[in-house]
């Protein structure tokens, strides 16, 4: 029997500690079996991502790596928390998004949620698809407004939903210190969105009003989901929240109201992504950022900034939607460690219409899981300290921070959307992330990768369609291929049957599997079927089968070695048997035959979708 020292035992005191060369040294090992042949710091580079902002996460990060200190939570910068309890006094709040126009409905909806986790309210009022203001009362029926908070959206025109909720409140009898949330008066956001002139007047108002009689009650919200809607980077999306705060700082202050109180007066809301380092370190850099701009202006105990994070719309499919639970837990993780303190999950059949009560019940319990099961809840900034966190914060503050100065020196927020700074700067921004989406660079599961066309599409309420005008687009990672999706569904319901690629596979499983797959995926998700059989083909087979497969076209499949001795002759026989075009799965090289190449990194959707002009898809 072994006695272990009265001093415990240290599992690590018999290793040696190794050193960044040694480290360097085996990564140039392993790449040199790849075939690449790069030493020192290309070794590192080599296995390095690219991100958006000019970023770049690397494979290791060591105390070297270690940022200034951030400080503690509750104190500024803030980097750490708005709070120095974090969210240990029972975790985040869950906001439940709402978007009916029926009022009866709608009071269904709110108190099933409240009954079962939700904890407030986000109200679409008045605009498309919201309630009428005349209905506001029958939708909270029942809803004890002294525990659940509500937020407003009321589109360009809050005023008369402001107004609405504010009498329900004396109505209801609740005193003016109990009451809580957000009237969520936004008239830049507004401007983003709709393209109109933004009116600030009416947000002083209101400002000033919270602040003389509802000491818990946040008129003004700044809302970024407009930019990343519109394919902003996440540097751009801070960046223009820190514009249009300083914008209404500008305004309230100048309206009569303290920096302090002014500041009290927002509530910044940002989204959430499926990448979770990057929505932590945004969360972090935000309250950091915007704790500078309290500092500036003379008041660095005002910057602990409120965060409501909403799970992104972008990242949402309308193709395998499943999917997006995936996704926007992920997101929800990220805003809970991010420190965020309203989280409002969006419905897994958020892109389709209007979420049915089963897609709402999967939202609300997402958060309840991280916080009861995986008790996010219990760590202030769990991510703090962790090298690549740290370094991913600051250098995602600083690229924000340049880009809020560009804004500024434009004339500020409302000038750059006038100018349309902003809609330039979204576009160039999107159009470089939508190439990536395009060669499946950034690949999206259920759509771009691993498609399913038998599957049966997922149908939902429509939703009202917003008011067309000059603001800022809405933008969807999936939006390509659906495209491509969308012509293959319209040729299956005029023909009967989709369009077909003949997968040519040479020599045995062996050896052609993996590039089988890779462009069986690749076809599917332009909505093209490929039919692979037989297993494997030659030149005396290949006619026949493609023949009996009954597709137009065909792509050849498998090594280097057997294309050069056999492709040429299978893809004679391909068009021999009616091959109109032929595919090969791999990079052009010196053997011959093939129409089109398709590999890792190719314009997926170019080839398919000149594909589809080509075979007649309308």
């Amino acid at each position: 029997m072994t006695v272990l020292p009265a001093d415990g035992l240290s599992l690590a005191a018999e290793f040696p500690d190794p050193s960044h060369d040694q480290w360097q040294s085996l990564v140039e090992g392993v790449l040199r079996r790849s075939g690449k042949e790069v030493t020192g710091t290309a070794a590192e580079e080599a296995l390095s991502t690219a991100l958006e902002d000019g970023l770049t996460a690397r494979p290791l990060y060591t105390s070297a790596d270690a940022s200034a200190d951030p400080g503690l939570p509750g104190f500024a910068p803030f980097t750490r928390g708005s709070t120095a309890t974090g969210s240990t006094t029972g975790g985040w709040d869950v906001r439940q998004r709402h978007a009916l126009a029926d009022p009866v409905r709608l009071n269904e909806a709110v108190l099933g949620d409240l009954e079962n986790g939700v904890t407030s309210l986000w109200l679409s009022v008045g605009g498309p698809g919201g309630v009428p203001v005349s209905g506001l009362g029958r939708a909270l029926e029942g809803v004890h407004l002294d525990l659940a908070p509500v937020a407003l959206d009321a589109g360009a025109d809050p005023g008369p939903a402001v107004r609405a909720l504010l009498g329900l409140y004396e109505t209801r009898g609740i005193a003016k210190e109990a009451v809580r949330g957000s009237l969520g008066v936004d008239p830049l956001g507004q401007a983003a969105r709709t393209g109109a002139e933004p009116e600030l007047g009416p947000a002083a108002h209101w400002a000033r009003l919270c602040s003389r009689e509802y000491p818990g009650l946040r008129s003004l919200t700044v809302d970024a989901l407009p930019y990343h809607d519109a394919g902003g980077s996440a540097a751009e999306e801070l960046g223009l929240s820190l514009a249009t705060g300083v914008a209404y700082l500008r305004e309230l202050t100048t309206s009569g109201l303290s920096v302090q109180e002014a500041c009290a007066q927002l509530e910044f809301r940002y989204a959430a992504t499926a990448d979770q380092f990057l929505t932590i370190a945004k969360l972090r850099a935000a309250r950091r950022l915007w704790a500078r701009v309290a500092e500036v202006c003379g008041a660095p105990g005002a910057g602990a900034q409120r965060q409501h994070a909403v799970t992104s719309s972008v990242m949402m499919t309308r193709r395998d939607p499943w999917v997006n639970m995936l996704r926007t837990t992920l997101a929800c993780l990220g805003a809970g460690v991010g420190g965020a303190e309203s989280v409002t999950v969006l419905p897994f059949d958020h892109a389709l219409g209007l979420p049915d009560a089963f897609a709402r019940r999967i939202a609300r319990n997402t958060s309840t899981i991280l916080m009861e099961e995986s008790h996010l809840a219990r760590v202030i900034d769990p991510a703090g300290g962790s090298w690549y966190v740290e370094r991913l914060t600051d250098e995602l503050a600083a690229a924000a921070w340049s880009f809020f100065q560009e804004v500024e020196r434009a004339g500020g927020q409302a000038a750059a959307l006038h100018s349309g700074m902003v809609r330039e700067r979204l576009a160039a921004t999107w159009a470089a992330r939508s190439k990536d989406l395009a060669r499946r660079k950034e690949p999206v599961t259920g759509v771009s990768e691993f498609p399913a066309l038998d599957e049966r599409p997922v149908e939902r309420e429509a939703v009202p369609a917003a008011p067309s005008g000059s603001g800022l687009p809405e933008v969807r990672r999936d939006e390509a291929f659906e495209t491509l999706r969308a012509r293959s569904d319209a040729h299956l319901a005029a023909t009967g049957s989709r369009p077909k690629v003949f997968i040519a596979a040479l020599g045995p499983a062996s050896v052609h599997t993996g590039r089988a797959s890779f462009a069986a995926n690749l076809f599917l998700s332009g909505g093209i079927e490929p039919v692979h059989e037989p297993a494997s083909v030659d030149a005396s087979t290949a006619a026949a089968a493609f023949t009996a497969s009954g597709a137009t076209i065909a792509c050849m499949c498998s090594t280097e070695s057997l294309y050069g001795e056999q492709a040429e002759a299978v893809a004679s026989a391909l068009r021999a048997a009616g091959a109109e075009q032929v595919f090969l799965a791999g990079r052009p090289g010196e053997y011959t035959g093939a129409d089109v190449h398709v590999f890792a990194g190719c314009d997926v959707v170019a080839v398919l979708s000149s594909e589809l002009d080509r075979m007649g898809v309308a």
